[in-house]
């Protein structure tokens, strides 16, 4: 019971969002509180109106009783007489259990309670009588001293009113509790729904800051409330959260122009010397400083150009592109590179508008990202499908998880040993031709390759 319980709970938390589960709450607390509300009414009610009855009965009897020691018997026989308001009969009983005096609607009748009590004494019960079709009466018995003897005074009156009357606001309550439950449900859906209005302003606002556009902040309602207090304590943490992405940007911005100025004069060091004639130890350790230090001249480009990316966006010289061109070129480079690979190309002409210098520069990423996967192959196909320009770069390599797809497309991601630091990427490639293409409104995705391997498919207005 616990385990379904906790399942229920669960699955209400999982379904119900929070105007709908405070709506469910205060509706419940009302059907309940309202319910032993009505209970409790009703109960008291009836206790109420046979306190009535029984006063009444006892009132009646003491009539009676004054009667029976009055030597007049018309004035027996008026306090007899039924009262048009109500159903009341009255009979006299003598020790014996014979009936000496009764009223005539229970004329003839037996005694209707069994009830004998002493002198001066009253005794009460609740019983059904058959004279009177079997219903409900309340009677009083009243022990009493007359000249012919102990007489015992049966009053009765009927609790039909009184039924009645219980089973009208049971009815009324069974009416106006449902009713009352909707109404405060509905209200309490109404009222929170507009008490939340500014959290959920204040959550698609939070939706549309990305690590771009920190200076944005949430709207803080004009109440001075918990939501106010709330939406000030996020402003506040966005604020410091901008200061440190830009000082974070700053520093990777200012390193990375720092460092081109040394790897250049490095890099300038090592042609000279692979121009000296060196033994063959050293000439193969020249061109592995040589080798290292493109690396890490590409690893610094590709960081200067992100942080300037985060700060201002990618800025974009527009022109008529011919994407054929682009392929054909990377290419060449490609097999000139890379001569144990096979590279293969599929083009269409296609022009796009765009930098052709960022989109060339995507498109070798790509080609470099796939040649240090690829097995043998490398195969590039450009075409035209419609208003698109669809290019893909597919390598017979190990290929991408599903599940890695779109944190392949992460900064200094590096998903296995295949794809690691011993094949010379940096974990940047992708996210800056991810960029690329999508400040050119193009897509980038990675697809499975048939065959195997991995295909990167770009998509760009044609």
């Amino acid at each position: 019971m616990t385990r379904v319980a906790e399942r229920v709970r669960t699955w209400v938390r999982r379904r119900l969002g929070v105007r709908m589960r405070s709506a469910l709450a205060a509706a419940a607390v009302v059907a309940v509180a309202s319910v032993l509300t009505g209970v409790a009414f009703v109960v008291a009610a009836r206790f109420i109106l046979t306190g009535n009855v029984d006063q009444s009965t006892s009132q009646r009897a003491a009539q009676v009783v004054g009667a029976l020691g009055d030597p007049d018997p018309a004035s027996l026989i008026a306090v007899m007489r039924p009262s048009p308001r109500d159903r009341t009969v009255v009979q006299i009983v003598d020790p014996a259990g014979r009936v000496v005096a009764a009223s005539a609607a229970i004329g003839g009748a037996g005694p209707i309670s069994s009830l004998r009590p002493a002198p001066g004494q009253t005794r009460r019960e609740q019983r059904r009588l058959e004279t009177a079709h079997n219903e409900w009466f309340r009677v009083a018995a009243v022990g009493a001293t007359t000249p012919d003897g102990p007489r015992t005074v049966l009053v009765a009156q009927s609790l039909d009113e009184i039924d009645d009357g219980t089973e009208a606001a049971i009815g009324a309550l069974a009416v106006g509790l449902p009713v009352l439950t909707l109404v405060v449900g509905a209200a309490t859906f109404l009222f929170v729904g507009r008490t939340l209005r500014p959290v959920d302003a204040m959550r698609r606002q939070a939706d549309t800051i990305t690590a771009r556009n920190l200076h944005t902040r949430l709207p803080v309602p004009a109440a001075a409330d918990e939501i106010a207090a709330l939406a000030t304590t996020m402003n506040t943490m966005l604020d410091r959260i901008e200061a440190a992405t830009a000082a974070q940007r700053r520093f990777v911005a200012d390193a990375s122009h720092e460092l081109r100025s040394p790897l250049a004069t490095v890099h300038a060091g090592l042609d000279i010397l692979a121009a000296a004639d060196l033994p063959p130890a050293a000439r193969a350790n020249v061109t592995r400083m040589h080798r290292e230090s493109d690396r890490m001249a590409r690893l610094v480009a590709d960081l200067l150009l992100l942080a300037r990316m985060d700060e201002s966006g990618l800025p974009l010289r527009r022109a008529d592109v011919d994407l054929d061109d682009l392929v054909y070129a990377e290419r060449e480079r490609l097999r000139a590179e890379r001569p144990e690979l096979r590279i293969v190309a599929h083009v269409t002409p296609v022009r796009v508008h765009g930098d052709p210098h960022h989109l060339q520069r995507a498109l070798r990423n790509l080609l470099d990202n796939a040649a240090r996967h690829a097995k043998s192959t490398v195969e590039l196909r450009l075409a035209r499908d419609g208003g698109t320009a669809e290019l893909t770069v597919r390598d017979d390599g190990p290929g991408i998880a599903a599940a890695d797809r779109d944190r392949v497309f992460g900064r200094f991601v590096r998903l296995d040993d295949d794809r690691s630091r011993s094949g010379g990427g940096t974990g940047l490639g992708l996210p800056i031709a991810r960029d690329i293409v999508a400040a050119h409104g193009g897509t980038l995705t990675v697809d499975d390759a048939p065959g195997g391997g991995a295909l990167l498919h770009i998509r760009i207005p044609a």
